[in-house]
């Protein structure tokens, strides 16, 4: 088979396309033939050395995907060849709160991944692919559209009326801002680019802020609110922001921290009684699990949410999608067919 490797790791150009055995299913497994797959931040940070410790040269990347299942393992059932299905990348966290074990099978990081023609995956991770869904409503749900669903529902528990506040217009952003809206919540989202703007404002977005002509954006939003903020803060720049998050967002609020985005904070928190003084709930989120996935596969289907998806690629353009995506002019997910 065809398959991706991440070689030296000293940049996207390390990437390189190889052939590999076809795969064998071992007992409990499953052997996925890849349809598509979407790409991420953590894909480029991958291929540059700077994801954690650098990993075998030989190593396919890429953590999301879907496909239709080409053979199960001894004790695999329930699941058929030829079933579209799709699957979260920490495929040992079915259910349940979240534990550190997840990271041991990480897939595209600590296993092979999706760029390739075929994946290997523990067969209890699948979720078949309702009929209604189309590939590419599925293929970019399992890592930002499931970090956004873990952020608004899960922890935000979001409900009709309520307000959330988006911080930019990346992957996790965006669908945090469908998710929301789907629920019947009000949303605020901010970027630096009106055009990026209108997007979100063509998506539903009610409260537009460009922080580069407001950099007090908390101050923007409390404004727009009438002084209450945001009952939910999806915070993908991390330190640098947590400040104005906490002074964003209203009493009772909950702030789930997922990236690191905007670097390293240049000052502390002055504002640290305030987490207290508003009764904040601070939550940092790893994805989710493969049942908040199935959740959230359920609510795509009921409701026809489409993702937002920018461009798609060929399998032979896998370089120039990393280079697309490095280049940050993009709103929504970047894929690649095969």
């Amino acid at each position: 088979m065809k398959a991706y490797k991440i070689g030296p790791q000293t940049g996207l150009d390390s990437l390189h396309l190889s052939t590999k055995p076809d795969l064998v299913a071992g007992p409990g497994e499953a052997i996925v033939k890849v349809r598509m797959v979407c790409l991420n931040h953590r894909d480029m940070l991958v291929l540059n050395g700077t994801y954690g410790a650098r990993r075998p040269e030989d190593r396919t990347p890429v953590s999301e995907g879907m496909g239709e299942i080409l053979s199960l393992g001894e004790g695999v059932t329930g699941l058929a060849p030829g079933t579209r299905v799709v699957a979260p990348h920490f495929v040992t966290w079915l259910d349940g709160a979240f534990h550190r074990g997840a990271f041991q099978h990480d897939v595209g990081i600590t296993h092979d991944g999706w760029l390739a023609e075929q994946v290997r995956v523990p067969a209890a991770a699948l979720i078949a692919v309702p009929d209604a869904l189309t590939d590419m409503q599925v293929a970019p749900l399992s890592s930002s559209a499931l970090t956004a669903w873990n952020a608004v529902v899960e922890v935000g528990k979001v409900k009709a009326g309520d307000t959330v506040l988006a911080l930019g217009t990346g992957g996790v952003s965006i669908f945090a801002l469908q998710i929301a809206k789907m629920h019947g919540a009000r949303v605020a989202i901010t970027s630096s680019s009106d055009e990026k703007l209108e997007l979100a404002r063509s998506l539903g977005a009610d409260i537009c802020i460009n922080y580069r002509t407001r950099p007090d954006w908390e101050a923007a939003l409390l404004e727009a609110t009438g002084g209450g903020g945001a009952d939910i803060v999806v915070d993908t720049a991390g330190q640098a922001t947590l400040r104005q998050s906490i002074d964003a967002a209203a009493v009772n609020g909950r702030i789930a921290l997922i990236g690191a985005l905007a670097g390293q904070a240049k000052e502390g928190l002055p504002n640290f009684g305030a987490i207290i003084g508003k009764n904040l709930v601070i939550a940092g989120i790893a994805e989710g699990s493969r049942a908040m996935l199935a959740r959230l596969v359920r609510a795509i289907e009921v409701n026809g949410l489409q993702p937002v998806i920018d461009r798609v690629f060929g399998f032979d353009e896998a370089l120039e999608a990393y280079r697309y995506l490095h280049a940050g002019t993009h709103v929504g997910k970047v894929l690649i067919k095969f």
